[in-house]
Protein backbone atom coordinates (compact mmCIF):
# COMPACT_ATOMS: atom_id res chain seq x y z
CA UNK A 1 0.00 0.00 0.00
CA UNK A 2 1.92 3.47 -1.14
CA UNK A 3 0.53 6.08 1.41
CA UNK A 4 2.51 8.56 3.16
CA UNK A 5 1.38 10.85 6.10
CA UNK A 6 1.50 15.01 6.69
CA UNK A 7 0.80 16.24 10.06
CA UNK A 8 -1.61 19.15 10.08
CA UNK A 9 -1.59 20.86 13.84
CA UNK A 10 -4.37 23.39 14.46
CA UNK A 11 -5.25 25.31 18.00
CA UNK A 12 -6.63 22.30 20.06
CA UNK A 13 -5.81 18.86 17.84
CA UNK A 14 -3.80 17.66 15.35
CA UNK A 15 -4.90 15.77 12.01
CA UNK A 16 -3.28 13.27 9.59
CA UNK A 17 -3.27 13.83 6.29
CA UNK A 18 -2.83 10.28 4.99
CA UNK A 19 -3.12 8.15 1.75
CA UNK A 20 -4.93 4.77 2.22
CA UNK A 21 -5.84 1.98 -0.31
CA UNK A 22 -9.43 0.25 -0.20
CA UNK A 23 -10.47 -2.68 -1.98
CA UNK A 24 -13.59 -3.52 -3.58
CA UNK A 25 -14.15 -6.79 -5.81
CA UNK A 26 -16.33 -6.38 -8.98
CA UNK A 27 -19.15 -7.73 -10.00
CA UNK A 28 -19.15 -6.86 -13.53
CA UNK A 29 -21.24 -7.91 -16.62
CA UNK A 30 -20.08 -9.91 -19.71
CA UNK A 31 -19.68 -6.68 -21.64
CA UNK A 32 -18.14 -5.00 -19.19
CA UNK A 33 -15.60 -7.77 -18.21
CA UNK A 34 -14.88 -7.37 -22.15
CA UNK A 35 -13.94 -3.12 -21.47
CA UNK A 36 -11.90 -4.16 -18.43
CA UNK A 37 -9.63 -6.87 -20.61
CA UNK A 38 -9.12 -4.07 -23.22
CA UNK A 39 -7.93 -1.38 -20.95
CA UNK A 40 -5.59 -3.80 -19.00
CA UNK A 41 -4.61 -4.94 -22.87
CA UNK A 42 -4.12 -1.34 -23.74
CA UNK A 43 -1.92 -0.57 -20.56
CA UNK A 44 0.34 -3.66 -21.50
CA UNK A 45 0.36 -2.60 -25.14
CA UNK A 46 1.79 0.99 -23.72
CA UNK A 47 4.10 -0.57 -21.37
CA UNK A 48 5.95 -3.32 -23.79
CA UNK A 49 5.93 -0.11 -26.39
CA UNK A 50 7.57 2.59 -24.05
CA UNK A 51 10.25 -0.44 -22.52
CA UNK A 52 10.97 -1.36 -26.55
CA UNK A 53 11.17 2.45 -26.98
CA UNK A 54 12.99 2.79 -24.02
CA UNK A 55 15.61 -0.03 -25.52
CA UNK A 56 15.92 1.35 -28.91
CA UNK A 57 16.85 4.91 -27.86
CA UNK A 58 19.94 3.74 -25.95
CA UNK A 59 21.26 1.33 -28.07
CA UNK A 60 21.11 4.17 -31.20
CA UNK A 61 22.11 7.40 -29.37
CA UNK A 62 24.52 8.74 -27.07
CA UNK A 63 25.01 10.91 -23.68
CA UNK A 64 21.74 12.26 -22.56
CA UNK A 65 19.68 11.37 -25.83
CA UNK A 66 19.77 8.28 -24.72
CA UNK A 67 17.16 8.54 -22.18
CA UNK A 68 13.44 9.88 -21.88
CA UNK A 69 11.14 9.79 -19.64
CA UNK A 70 7.20 9.09 -19.35
CA UNK A 71 5.42 12.58 -20.66
CA UNK A 72 8.21 12.60 -23.78
CA UNK A 73 6.95 9.11 -24.19
CA UNK A 74 2.72 10.23 -24.19
CA UNK A 75 3.53 13.00 -25.99
CA UNK A 76 5.44 10.60 -28.72
CA UNK A 77 2.20 7.55 -28.29
CA UNK A 78 -0.59 10.38 -28.80
CA UNK A 79 1.20 11.27 -32.04
CA UNK A 80 1.23 8.37 -33.48
CA UNK A 81 -2.13 7.26 -31.64
CA UNK A 82 -4.46 7.74 -34.70
CA UNK A 83 -2.20 6.78 -37.54
CA UNK A 84 -0.78 3.24 -35.67
CA UNK A 85 -2.97 2.48 -32.84
CA UNK A 86 -6.64 3.66 -33.90
CA UNK A 87 -7.95 0.72 -31.92
CA UNK A 88 -6.50 2.83 -28.51
CA UNK A 89 -8.88 5.52 -28.51
CA UNK A 90 -11.75 2.77 -27.55
CA UNK A 91 -9.98 3.24 -23.98
CA UNK A 92 -9.47 5.54 -21.27
CA UNK A 93 -6.40 7.82 -21.91
CA UNK A 94 -5.04 7.37 -18.36
CA UNK A 95 -4.31 3.22 -18.70
CA UNK A 96 -1.55 3.78 -21.10
CA UNK A 97 -0.53 7.17 -19.84
CA UNK A 98 -0.04 5.67 -15.95
CA UNK A 99 1.49 2.48 -18.04
CA UNK A 100 3.99 5.14 -18.66
CA UNK A 101 4.26 6.15 -15.34
CA UNK A 102 4.70 3.24 -14.29
CA UNK A 103 7.41 2.29 -16.82
CA UNK A 104 9.48 5.49 -15.48
CA UNK A 105 9.28 4.23 -12.05
CA UNK A 106 10.79 0.92 -12.41
CA UNK A 107 13.57 2.38 -14.56
CA UNK A 108 14.56 4.77 -11.57
CA UNK A 109 14.82 1.90 -9.42
CA UNK A 110 16.52 0.29 -11.69
CA UNK A 111 19.35 2.72 -11.73
CA UNK A 112 18.75 3.65 -8.28
CA UNK A 113 19.51 -0.17 -7.18
CA UNK A 114 23.01 0.08 -9.48
CA UNK A 115 24.18 3.16 -7.82
CA UNK A 116 23.07 1.99 -4.35
CA UNK A 117 24.32 -1.82 -4.86
CA UNK A 118 21.11 -3.67 -4.27
CA UNK A 119 19.80 -6.16 -6.76
CA UNK A 120 17.01 -4.35 -8.73
CA UNK A 121 16.05 -6.41 -11.60
CA UNK A 122 15.62 -4.64 -15.08
CA UNK A 123 12.55 -4.35 -16.57
CA UNK A 124 10.56 -7.33 -18.19
CA UNK A 125 7.98 -6.85 -20.87
CA UNK A 126 4.47 -8.07 -19.49
CA UNK A 127 2.60 -11.14 -20.88
CA UNK A 128 -0.78 -11.24 -21.51
CA UNK A 129 -2.95 -12.90 -18.75
CA UNK A 130 0.07 -12.58 -16.21
CA UNK A 131 -1.11 -9.68 -13.42
CA UNK A 132 -3.48 -7.99 -15.80
CA UNK A 133 -4.28 -4.27 -14.24
CA UNK A 134 -4.39 -1.00 -15.27
CA UNK A 135 -4.84 2.74 -13.64
CA UNK A 136 -7.55 4.97 -13.81
CA UNK A 137 -7.72 8.82 -12.63
CA UNK A 138 -10.14 11.15 -12.77
CA UNK A 139 -13.71 11.25 -11.90
CA UNK A 140 -14.03 8.26 -9.44
CA UNK A 141 -16.91 7.80 -7.01
CA UNK A 142 -18.93 5.91 -5.76
CA UNK A 143 -22.83 5.28 -6.60
CA UNK A 144 -24.71 3.14 -3.72
CA UNK A 145 -22.90 -0.26 -4.39
CA UNK A 146 -21.86 0.56 -8.35
CA UNK A 147 -18.35 2.55 -8.98
CA UNK A 148 -17.94 5.19 -11.67
CA UNK A 149 -14.58 4.91 -13.48
CA UNK A 150 -14.09 6.49 -16.52
CA UNK A 151 -14.85 5.26 -19.96
CA UNK A 152 -16.23 2.15 -18.18
CA UNK A 153 -19.33 3.47 -16.68
CA UNK A 154 -21.13 2.38 -13.39
CA UNK A 155 -19.93 -0.78 -12.21
CA UNK A 156 -21.66 -2.72 -9.57
CA UNK A 157 -19.35 -4.02 -6.32
CA UNK A 158 -19.99 -6.89 -3.99
CA UNK A 159 -19.97 -5.01 -0.94
CA UNK A 160 -23.03 -5.09 0.95
CA UNK A 161 -22.78 -2.55 3.30
CA UNK A 162 -21.71 1.21 2.07
CA UNK A 163 -18.55 2.02 1.82
CA UNK A 164 -16.55 2.34 4.58
CA UNK A 165 -13.99 5.27 3.10
CA UNK A 166 -13.75 9.18 3.49
CA UNK A 167 -11.92 11.52 1.54
CA UNK A 168 -10.82 12.38 -1.54
CA UNK A 169 -10.26 10.11 -4.48
CA UNK A 170 -7.27 9.96 -6.24
CA UNK A 171 -6.54 7.18 -8.33
CA UNK A 172 -8.63 3.70 -8.91
CA UNK A 173 -6.37 0.58 -9.65
CA UNK A 174 -8.28 -2.37 -11.42
CA UNK A 175 -6.49 -5.35 -10.90
CA UNK A 176 -7.40 -9.05 -12.73
CA UNK A 177 -6.74 -12.31 -10.43
CA UNK A 178 -7.89 -15.57 -11.60
CA UNK A 179 -11.61 -14.69 -12.89
CA UNK A 180 -12.42 -11.96 -10.14
CA UNK A 181 -11.78 -8.67 -10.99
CA UNK A 182 -10.60 -5.98 -7.68
CA UNK A 183 -10.43 -2.18 -7.59
CA UNK A 184 -8.39 -0.37 -5.21
CA UNK A 185 -9.04 2.98 -4.75
CA UNK A 186 -6.24 5.51 -3.13
CA UNK A 187 -7.98 8.04 -0.92
CA UNK A 188 -6.52 11.41 0.87
CA UNK A 189 -8.25 10.73 4.49
CA UNK A 190 -8.38 13.63 7.06
CA UNK A 191 -7.64 11.40 10.05
CA UNK A 192 -7.15 12.18 13.99
CA UNK A 193 -3.66 12.11 15.07
CA UNK A 194 -4.44 8.94 17.80
CA UNK A 195 -1.34 9.92 19.44
CA UNK A 196 0.91 7.34 21.44
CA UNK A 197 -0.68 4.08 23.01
CA UNK A 198 0.26 3.42 26.93
CA UNK A 199 0.04 -0.25 27.03
CA UNK A 200 3.03 -2.42 27.47
CA UNK A 201 5.61 -3.13 24.74
CA UNK A 202 6.36 -6.40 23.71
CA UNK A 203 8.80 -8.36 21.30
CA UNK A 204 7.81 -10.27 18.54
CA UNK A 205 10.24 -12.75 16.98
CA UNK A 206 8.81 -14.76 13.98
CA UNK A 207 9.09 -18.34 12.92
CA UNK A 208 8.45 -20.85 10.54
CA UNK A 209 6.94 -23.50 13.01
CA UNK A 210 5.44 -20.63 14.66
CA UNK A 211 4.23 -17.57 12.89
CA UNK A 212 4.57 -15.37 15.74
CA UNK A 213 6.02 -15.84 19.36
CA UNK A 214 5.60 -12.42 21.76
CA UNK A 215 7.06 -11.52 24.94
CA UNK A 216 4.04 -12.01 26.67
CA UNK A 217 3.97 -15.74 26.30
CA UNK A 218 1.19 -15.59 23.60
CA UNK A 219 1.86 -17.48 20.16
CA UNK A 220 0.17 -17.06 16.80
CA UNK A 221 0.04 -20.50 14.99
CA UNK A 222 1.65 -20.63 11.16
CA UNK A 223 -1.42 -21.01 8.78
CA UNK A 224 1.29 -22.68 6.07
CA UNK A 225 -0.93 -21.54 3.02
CA UNK A 226 1.28 -23.36 0.55
CA UNK A 227 2.04 -25.88 2.89
CA UNK A 228 -1.34 -27.35 2.93
CA UNK A 229 -1.95 -26.75 -0.34
CA UNK A 230 0.88 -27.84 -1.98
CA UNK A 231 -0.05 -31.45 -2.97
CA UNK A 232 -3.56 -30.18 -4.47
CA UNK A 233 -1.40 -27.39 -5.97
CA UNK A 234 0.96 -29.97 -7.35
CA UNK A 235 -2.18 -32.03 -8.88
CA UNK A 236 -3.42 -28.53 -10.87
CA UNK A 237 0.11 -28.05 -12.11
CA UNK A 238 0.18 -31.38 -13.69
CA UNK A 239 -2.93 -31.23 -14.69
CA UNK A 240 -2.62 -28.27 -16.68
CA UNK A 241 0.67 -29.51 -18.41
CA UNK A 242 -0.85 -32.23 -19.90
CA UNK A 243 -3.75 -30.45 -21.67
CA UNK A 244 -2.96 -29.15 -25.22
CA UNK A 245 -2.15 -25.90 -25.98
CA UNK A 246 -4.92 -23.33 -27.25
CA UNK A 247 -7.50 -26.01 -26.39
CA UNK A 248 -10.53 -24.95 -23.94
CA UNK A 249 -9.57 -27.55 -21.31
CA UNK A 250 -6.29 -25.93 -20.66
CA UNK A 251 -8.09 -22.57 -20.05
CA UNK A 252 -10.22 -24.14 -17.76
CA UNK A 253 -6.99 -26.24 -16.04
CA UNK A 254 -5.12 -23.09 -15.81
CA UNK A 255 -8.19 -21.07 -14.38
CA UNK A 256 -8.40 -23.85 -11.71
CA UNK A 257 -4.83 -23.47 -10.92
CA UNK A 258 -4.72 -19.98 -10.86
CA UNK A 259 -8.08 -19.88 -8.18
CA UNK A 260 -5.96 -21.80 -6.18
CA UNK A 261 -3.10 -19.38 -5.96
CA UNK A 262 -5.52 -16.70 -5.04
CA UNK A 263 -6.58 -18.97 -2.31
CA UNK A 264 -3.17 -19.49 -0.92
CA UNK A 265 -2.63 -15.40 -1.24
CA UNK A 266 -5.46 -14.77 0.64
CA UNK A 267 -5.12 -16.88 3.42
CA UNK A 268 -1.34 -15.46 3.77
CA UNK A 269 -2.68 -12.14 3.77
CA UNK A 270 -5.25 -12.29 6.33
CA UNK A 271 -3.47 -13.60 8.68
CA UNK A 272 -0.85 -11.03 8.38
CA UNK A 273 -3.21 -8.22 8.47
CA UNK A 274 -5.17 -9.68 11.54
CA UNK A 275 -1.37 -9.94 13.98
CA UNK A 276 -0.07 -6.99 12.44
CA UNK A 277 -3.36 -4.83 13.30
CA UNK A 278 -3.32 -6.67 16.87
CA UNK A 279 0.47 -5.83 17.51
CA UNK A 280 -0.28 -2.07 16.30
CA UNK A 281 -3.40 -1.50 18.68
CA UNK A 282 -2.35 -3.42 21.58
CA UNK A 283 0.84 -2.23 22.12
CA UNK A 284 2.94 0.67 22.58
CA UNK A 285 6.04 -0.76 21.31
CA UNK A 286 6.81 -3.45 19.22
CA UNK A 287 10.38 -4.45 18.62
CA UNK A 288 10.96 -7.13 15.91
CA UNK A 289 14.44 -8.38 14.28
CA UNK A 290 15.97 -7.26 10.91
CA UNK A 291 15.75 -10.83 9.12
CA UNK A 292 18.53 -11.49 6.44
CA UNK A 293 15.40 -12.71 4.31
CA UNK A 294 17.12 -12.99 1.00
CA UNK A 295 20.21 -15.11 3.06
CA UNK A 296 17.77 -17.55 5.02
CA UNK A 297 16.25 -18.31 1.59
CA UNK A 298 19.37 -19.68 0.21
CA UNK A 299 18.97 -22.48 2.44
CA UNK A 300 17.50 -24.95 0.00
CA UNK A 301 15.50 -27.20 2.75
CA UNK A 302 13.68 -23.91 4.14
CA UNK A 303 13.48 -21.69 1.19
CA UNK A 304 9.71 -22.48 0.66
CA UNK A 305 8.73 -22.18 4.14
CA UNK A 306 10.35 -18.71 4.88
CA UNK A 307 8.85 -17.69 1.47
CA UNK A 308 5.39 -18.89 2.83
CA UNK A 309 5.01 -17.02 5.94
CA UNK A 310 6.01 -13.51 3.87
CA UNK A 311 8.51 -11.88 5.88
CA UNK A 312 8.55 -8.26 4.32
CA UNK A 313 5.23 -8.49 3.83
CA UNK A 314 4.38 -8.63 7.73
CA UNK A 315 7.39 -5.71 8.48
CA UNK A 316 5.66 -3.64 5.46
CA UNK A 317 2.43 -4.10 7.40
CA UNK A 318 3.88 -3.20 10.90
CA UNK A 319 5.30 -0.02 9.23
CA UNK A 320 2.50 1.65 8.32
CA UNK A 321 -0.38 0.43 10.93
CA UNK A 322 2.15 1.71 14.16
CA UNK A 323 2.12 5.12 12.08
CA UNK A 324 -2.06 4.76 11.97
CA UNK A 325 -2.84 3.36 15.44
CA UNK A 326 0.09 5.30 17.66
CA UNK A 327 2.13 2.46 18.68
CA UNK A 328 6.14 2.38 18.11
CA UNK A 329 7.84 0.33 15.82
CA UNK A 330 11.79 -0.63 16.53
CA UNK A 331 13.82 -2.43 14.70
CA UNK A 332 16.34 -4.66 16.30
CA UNK A 333 19.75 -4.70 14.70
CA UNK A 334 21.35 -8.10 12.90
CA UNK A 335 24.06 -8.56 15.67
CA UNK A 336 22.04 -8.64 18.11
CA UNK A 337 22.03 -12.15 19.50
CA UNK A 338 18.22 -12.57 20.71
CA UNK A 339 18.25 -16.29 20.49
CA UNK A 340 21.86 -16.86 22.03
CA UNK A 341 21.42 -14.74 24.70
CA UNK A 342 19.67 -16.16 27.79
CA UNK A 343 16.73 -13.71 28.83
CA UNK A 344 17.28 -14.42 32.65
CA UNK A 345 20.89 -14.04 33.48
CA UNK A 346 22.20 -12.93 29.84
CA UNK A 347 24.57 -15.00 29.09
CA UNK A 348 25.27 -15.79 25.74
CA UNK A 349 25.81 -18.75 24.06
CA UNK A 350 29.17 -18.94 21.42
CA UNK A 351 26.75 -21.66 19.04
CA UNK A 352 23.21 -22.08 18.44
CA UNK A 353 21.79 -25.13 16.15
CA UNK A 354 18.70 -24.11 13.83
CA UNK A 355 17.47 -27.95 15.42
CA UNK A 356 17.82 -27.00 19.24
CA UNK A 357 13.97 -25.57 19.70
CA UNK A 358 14.87 -25.53 23.62
CA UNK A 359 17.51 -22.87 24.56
CA UNK A 360 19.83 -24.60 27.98
CA UNK A 361 21.71 -22.26 29.57
CA UNK A 362 24.99 -23.63 31.27
CA UNK A 363 24.91 -20.41 33.84
CA UNK A 364 22.01 -20.52 35.41
CA UNK A 365 20.16 -23.51 34.15
CA UNK A 366 16.83 -22.21 32.99
CA UNK A 367 15.45 -24.11 29.90
CA UNK A 368 13.15 -21.99 27.75
CA UNK A 369 11.55 -22.25 24.77
CA UNK A 370 13.80 -20.94 22.05
CA UNK A 371 11.15 -18.74 20.50
CA UNK A 372 9.74 -17.17 23.56
CA UNK A 373 13.57 -16.37 24.70
CA UNK A 374 14.32 -14.77 21.71
CA UNK A 375 10.58 -12.61 22.29
CA UNK A 376 12.07 -11.65 25.79
CA UNK A 377 15.25 -10.47 25.06
CA UNK A 378 13.90 -8.83 22.17
CA UNK A 379 11.13 -6.71 24.46
CA UNK A 380 14.41 -4.76 26.11
CA UNK A 381 15.76 -3.00 22.88
CA UNK A 382 15.02 0.32 22.71
CA UNK A 383 16.56 2.33 19.71
CA UNK A 384 15.75 6.00 20.17
CA UNK A 385 16.35 8.13 16.95
CA UNK A 386 18.00 10.44 18.14
CA UNK A 387 21.67 11.94 19.29
CA UNK A 388 22.17 12.61 23.33
CA UNK A 389 23.61 16.15 23.82
CA UNK A 390 26.98 14.94 23.64
CA UNK A 391 26.70 13.48 19.79
CA UNK A 392 26.73 10.03 21.36
CA UNK A 393 24.69 7.90 18.51
CA UNK A 394 22.10 6.11 20.53
CA UNK A 395 20.21 4.40 17.27
CA UNK A 396 21.30 0.69 18.83
CA UNK A 397 20.94 1.39 22.68
CA UNK A 398 18.89 -1.37 24.25
CA UNK A 399 17.45 -0.65 27.72
CA UNK A 400 20.74 -1.61 30.14
CA UNK A 401 22.20 0.98 28.69
CA UNK A 402 24.68 -0.79 26.32
CA UNK A 403 25.28 -0.17 22.77
CA UNK A 404 25.66 -2.19 19.70
CA UNK A 405 29.23 -0.91 19.62
CA UNK A 406 30.29 -1.82 22.87
CA UNK A 407 28.21 -5.17 22.34
CA UNK A 408 30.98 -5.72 19.35
CA UNK A 409 33.86 -4.57 21.33
CA UNK A 410 32.77 -7.38 24.45
CA UNK A 411 32.20 -9.99 21.40
CA UNK A 412 34.81 -10.47 19.12
CA UNK A 413 32.81 -12.76 17.14
CA UNK A 414 30.35 -9.91 16.00
CA UNK A 415 30.44 -7.41 12.88
CA UNK A 416 29.04 -4.43 12.89
CA UNK A 417 29.13 -4.10 8.97
CA UNK A 418 27.16 -7.64 8.71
Amino acid sequence: MDWYVLLLTYQDYTLMLVHKAYRYELDPNNCQRSSLLQHAGVARFAYNWGLEQRIKSYRANQGDERFTDAMKQHKLLNRLKKSQFPWMYQCSKCAPQEALRDLDRAFKNFYRGLKSGNKVGFPRFKRKGVKDSFRLTGTIRFKGRRIQLPRLGAIRIKEKRETYHSGRILSATIRRRADRWFVSITVREEVADPGPIRREAVGVDLGVKTLATLSTRTTFPNPRALGRQLKKLRRLSKSLSRKERGSRNREKAKLRLAKMHLKIFNIRHDTLHKLTTYLAKSHSKIVIEDLNVSGMMKNRRLARAIADVGLYEFRRQLEYKCTWYGSQLIIAPRVFPSSKRCSSCGHKKDGLLLSEREYHCETCGIRIDRDLNAALNLVTVSLPETLTACGEDVSHRDSSGITMQTLAKQEPNISLGQ
